[in-house]
């Protein structure tokens, strides 16, 4: 166990861990392949037209859910970063406006397609979509219930999705969600059950809830397969993106990732698209806040354990990142695979969230500042005119004026 960044850990410091795990033939020791990211990507396009007829926001993209990557120089020129600096702006994924509208959008997809064979429906998925099919689809699925456990944004991402299939959606949220993820949740007409506690009990009680009712669907953040596939379908396209822009990604010209970390299953699934995609050439970096580092506690302690148990409070202004324990489905994918981890004092997000929006106009969450903080490591990983960085921006977009101004 390495005992100096454990202890730094334990003492709510910043560090830089590089994963003396790392394996060259890691991608072989995983319970997913490249096949399974082609299934998913395949689910997501057969499904387009399905959303774009559900959102109109989609109708340019033609049902797919993408979002732009865009160069921020000024923020490259204050980090004195020599390489390009990129932000894969997630912030802005239409629906749910976070990162989290791949995964929870993909698995309430494949979930309906589950149903739809099962009862006899598919045409309703699969044919041409009007009102009346969308209408009839709706009423098939009004008997049953689709719930999950969110400090915010995979509940924003499920319970809009859900309810507009037709669902009755449940979402179940811990004390530190937002207020107005809320209210635009229930403006959406979804439930929203709130709880006193954390992350982890919101979880717990919506996957018992949910258990007792033969009619009802748990997305359990903690230990989706589907999640963690919907994620990995990004690498494909930033690939594409890539090529677009003229950036080669090879040994020669290496690629690093910074995304920030929750429970772990979008910067895992995202992690595992890019490591089949781009290989050795791509090294992935996970942010965590110092007082809630639970994938880098699982990583150095040998499984999931709760960070309040190691004397942190689990507290954060990033309030997608504000997760006790790791998903474990997730730390046996990242023992391996993943390159490092930093985790970010909160005192630092605030002041990048404005430096980011003087600079290049773009807002985003204080939870997807983390990213930044893999730019003061950079002396210790690789940089140089030759290096492409990409810091992975996980939320923003439905951020209401009123908060914006909070922040600032």
């Amino acid at each position: 166990m390495p005992t100096d960044a454990l202890q730094a850990l334990k003492r709510g410091e910043e560090q830089l861990w590089l994963n003396p795990y790392l394996r060259s033939d890691a991608l072989s020791l995983l319970d997913f392949t490249s096949d399974d990211i082609t299934d998913a990507q395949m689910r997501l396009s057969r499904l387009a037209p399905l959303i774009a007829a559900l959102f109109p926001e989609t109708q340019e993209s033609d049902g797919i859910i993408e979002s732009p990557i865009t160069e921020i120089p000024d923020i490259a020129k204050a980090f004195s970063i020599q390489g390009c600096l990129l932000l894969k702006r997630d912030s802005d994924l239409p629906i749910a406006g976070s990162v989290k509208a791949r995964g929870g959008i993909y698995e309430v997809l494949k979930h309906t397609e589950d149903i739809a064979r099962a009862q006899g429906f598919e045409e309703l998925l699969h044919g041409e979509v009007t009102e009346a099919s969308i209408a009839h689809l709706r009423q098939q699925l009004a008997s049953y219930t689709v719930q999950v456990g969110s400090t915010g944004n995979l509940g924003l991402s499920i319970g809009i999705m859900s309810a507009a299939l037709g669902y009755n959606a449940v979402v179940h949220m811990s004390a530190d969600a937002r207020g107005w993820k809320k209210t635009l949740l229930r403006e959406k007409g979804v439930r929203v059950k709130e709880y006193d506690g954390d992350y982890s009990l919101a979880v717990k009680r919506g996957r018992e809830l949910s258990a007792a009712d033969p009619m009802s669907y748990f997305v359990d953040d903690e230990s989706s397969k589907e999640l963690f596939l919907g994620y990995s379908v990004a690498a494909r396209r930033l690939k594409a993106q890539l090529d677009c822009m003229g950036i080669a990604v090879d040994d020669d010209h290496p690629l690093n990732v910074y995304l920030p970390c929750g429970v772990g299953g979008a910067p895992g699934g995202i992690c595992f698209g890019l490591k089949t995609e781009f290989g050795s050439a791509v090294r992935c970096y996970f942010a965590e806040p110092v007082e809630a580092p639970c994938m880098l506690a699982a990583l150095l302690m040998g499984g999931p354990v709760p960070v309040t148990e190691l004397g942190l409070s689990g507290r954060t202004i990033a309030d997608g990142l504000a997760v006790g324990c790791a998903s474990e489905l997730v730390y046996l994918q990242m023992r391996h695979l993943l390159d490092g981890e930093y985790t970010v004092d909160d005192k630092r997000l605030i002041p990048w969230q404005r430096l980011l929006w003087e600079t290049e106009r773009i807002f985003v969450e204080p939870s997807a500042c983390a990213a930044f903080g893999g730019m003061g490591h950079i002396p210790d990983i690789v940089d140089g005119s030759h290096v492409t960085h990409i810091a992975w921006a996980t939320g923003g977009m439905l951020v209401p004026e009123s908060e914006r101004q909070a922040s600032y």
